[in-house]
């Protein structure tokens, strides 16, 4: 792209100023409409260091309300950053519906240094390149609009910017060693630079090349290319995204009315002994996992009182409580119903070492939201095959997913319900929207059997834990736990 790329003409002086008026006054009257829409706005700026990213970044700003939109300018990783997967600390950064946040630089600068220093080997680069492409078109689908600029300049005019930066002492701070390899090395670096925008530039997320030698005209093409996206967006916005074809691999699982509870049953001193001795098996490996820098993701979905609570509440007796965190999983907050169903989760994600359990998941999307109408037909259609790319993701990390269903039939859920509301000290766990969720059993029961059998991946299947005995459904959870952690520190 930058090879070939054919800088535009720019109009005359005051034609320029003109126009740079009008683009200004549009961008102020689009930051309205895309409130109104929900529309949220990602503007990344990459580019050659002393390119003037910055800078054209607090004139776009210059005429929009600033409670609608954040600049963030994004850092090298940090040792804690590697800690997580990748993707982890730029998506915890997306805007909420209606707002735009600017980006100087995004993960375009990650990847290429990665590239030049020998960090990254083929592989590398190719594993961030598709998470990168996957991100950004589930992104879009999910409403975002991503308009992406890459600032050129030649080596003559980089090397001309930086020593007059650095010839003040106001401004040498902000010339890096790595601007001047970049200008030492220019032909390798826009090689790479070259390479990562080829592989990046999708219809969903294309780029936009702008010729940077000179600042206003800079200024005029990125309101230009803004100002044209967000019309689109904004004509786009009632069409619906495409569903897409699953791509992984998928095992066979059965259906719920297939499972057979009976007899699924542990007597009490079994349990007990057996309890004792798994969960200190457990707790050894944890040191174990944590040594070795695994992060355990363990999903808990299930019918209400199948007794999810009691069988996490065994598993985390056995773990360091310094190395887990068990969230518990309710409706979205409205800054959380702002932004991609999946950005919740993201932000709970445990570092490398350490273990996540949620007590309901994202499988929400195809379950409570599809049936109560919180999500359009659309959204939940495409989530499957958007919960199978997250978990890829955080299993191409390294985390070992573990996810259960908690199974019960419906009598023995009668049963429960009602014992819970006989008992004083347990109506706190039995609510209307617990009988009224009862009352469409049916419907719920085929929503799970399509997640079940659209969702039970090679990298993170599902296992149902047959619970009319609890004490059976802890035993054998525990047991799968501590098989998929060893399974992992062998590998590892």
């Amino acid at each position: 792209m930058l090879k070939n790329f054919v800088k535009a003409v720019p109009p005359e002086e005051e034609e320029l100023k003109k126009e740079l008026h009008e683009q200004r006054d549009a961008l102020a009257a689009y930051q309205m409409k895309i409130k109104e829409a929900k529309l949220p706005v990602m503007v990344i700026f990459e580019g050659w260091g002393a390119a003037g990213k910055g800078s054209t970044v607090g004139k776009v700003i210059k005429n929009i309300d600033p409670r609608f939109f954040r600049v963030i300018p994004m850092a090298p990783p940090t040792a804690t950053d590697k800690r997580y997967p990748f993707l982890y600390r730029y998506l915890l950064e997306i805007p909420e519906a209606g707002k735009f946040t600017f980006f100087d630089t995004y993960w375009m600068e990650e990847v290429t240094n990665g590239v030049l220093s020998g960090e990254y080997d083929e592989e590398t680069y190719k594993r961030r390149i598709n998470s990168i492409n996957t991100a950004e078109r589930s992104l879009h689908d999910n409403g975002y609009l991503i308009v992406k600029f890459f600032f050129q300049i030649s080596r003559k005019e980089q090397k001309k910017r930086l020593d007059a930066l650095a010839a003040d002492k106001d401004t040498s701070w902000r010339v890096s060693d790595r601007d001047l390899l970049q200008n030492r090395n220019y032909k390798k670096t826009m090689d790479v630079f070259d390479r990562y925008l080829e592989d990046t530039n999708r219809s969903v997320a294309p780029w936009y090349i702008i010729d940077a030698k000179d600042r206003k005209w800079a200024e005029l093409q990125v309101l230009r290319f803004l100002n044209q996206s967000i019309d689109t967006a904004l004509k786009n916005k009632a069409l619906a995204a495409p569903i897409l074809q699953n791509i992984f691999p998928l095992e066979p699982i059965p259906k719920l009315a297939d499972i057979e509870l009976k007899g699924k049953e542990i007597p009490e001193i079994t349990y007990k002994e057996e309890l004792k001795r798994l969960q200190k098996e457990l707790g050894e490996l944890h040191n174990k996992l944590y040594r070795r820098k695994i992060p355990v993701i363990i999903a808990y979905e299930g019918w209400d009182a199948a007794g999810k609570g009691g069988n996490i509440k065994r598993i985390t007796e056995a773990l360091d409580p310094r190395g887990y965190e068990v969230h518990p999983i309710a409706s979205p907050e409205p800054h959380e119903k702002a932004r991609h169903f999946l950005w919740r989760f993201w932000t709970r994600l445990p570092k490398d070492g350490h273990i996540a359990v949620f007590d309901r998941t994202w499988y929400g999307r195809v379950m409570v939201e599809r049936l109560e109408g919180f999500c359009s037909e659309n959204d939940w259609q495409r989530a499957y095959n958007e919960m199978n790319e997250f978990e890829k993701e955080l299993s191409d990390w390294g985390a070992v997913i573990i996810k259960f269903w908690v199974q019960i039939d419906n009598q023995t859920q009668l049963e429960r319900f009602t014992d819970r509301q006989n008992t004083p000290e347990k109506q706190w766990k039995i609510t209307d929207e617990d009988w009224r969720n009862r009352d469409k059993w049916p419907q719920y029961e085929e929503a799970v059997n399509e997640m079940l059998q659209k969702t039970n991946t090679s990298f993170a299947p599902w296992h149902i834990l047959e619970s009319v005995d609890k004490k059976y459904a802890r035993i054998k959870a525990l047991h799968i736990v501590i098989d998929a952690i060893k399974k992992a520190c062998d590998e590892k």
